[in-house]
């Protein structure tokens, strides 16, 4: 790191946690964001703002009116565009020294396979369950640590899944195919603060997961409640029968 960058991240290399050590390390990884929405812009920001050193963001959408309330990378500006430019253009506004890759895109088959396999944490920022079906199935495949979030109404739920540790559940442990529950935020609505807090948390579990920090949330379920402000957290554990990751050996 050079003189700038130890002060810019200084808060956090005052973390006994971090130090120089955990920071240079975050500028080394790269982080694969899949979605630039609600999620997703809380998410990347502070990914970009804690000093990831490269962000690949991917979404296929263009910015619409209704997106600005809650997804804060995208600005009036930036209606018609495609999200992931005005996403590129948010982080560097956030933080000049990252590296971004955007990709304008619904990451599917080698593609996605590729871009996991790259990734030193995937955070899945997506809104349908084929997406999050298919990019736990590439986390599986590779290896690779997934932060998964959800947020409607008042409502939202984050897990991380790890498979590299034999004992920890993948996404489809949580959901079967066909048993999912069917909300979207253009049907139900949704609060902007809910959903940028649980995006936000995603960038926090992602960051503990790489620098190896606390207890990430590798088999539990954390689901909050905004209208009453309520924080519940369920053990989740691996499902010996799924279809993903039932295979592996018991840890």
């Amino acid at each position: 790191m050079d003189d700038e960058q130890l002060l810019r991240y200084s808060r956090q290399i005052l973390l006994p946690q971090i130090d120089v050590a955990g920071q240079e390390r975050l500028l080394a990884a790269q982080f694969l964001v899949i979605g630039a929405g609600g999620l997703g812009s809380p998410a990347a920001m502070y990914l970009a703002a804690s000093g990831a050193g490269r962000v690949v963001i991917a979404d296929p959408d263009t910015v619409e009116c209704s997106n600005l309330q809650r997804q804060l990378l995208h600005h009036d500006r930036d209606l018609g565009r495609p999200k992931v430019d005005s996403a590129y253009d948010s982080l560097h506004a956030v933080n000049p020294r990252l590296q971004v890759r955007a990709l304008q895109t619904r990451l599917a088959d080698s593609q996605l396979a590729a871009e996991v396999q790259a990734a030193d944490v995937v955070l899945d920022c997506s809104d349908n369950f084929a997406t999050r079906f298919a990019v736990n199935a590439a986390c599986v495949a590779t290896a690779t640590p997934l932060v998964s979030a959800a947020a409607v109404r008042f409502e939202g739920q984050l897990a991380a899944f790890d498979t590299r540790h034999a004992d920890s559940p993948c996404y489809r442990c949580l959901y079967r195919e066909g048993e999912e529950p069917d909300q979207t935020c253009a049907e139900n609505g949704i609060l902007s603060p809910v959903v940028g807090a649980l995006g936000t948390l995603q960038a926090l579990e992602a960051i503990k997961i790489h620098l190896q920090l606390g207890n990430p949330l590798v088999g539990r379920l954390v689901l909050f409640d905004g209208l009453a402000h309520e924080w519940r957290t369920l053990s989740l554990p691996r499902d010996p029968a799924c279809p993903v990751c039932g295979v592996r050996p018991a840890g």
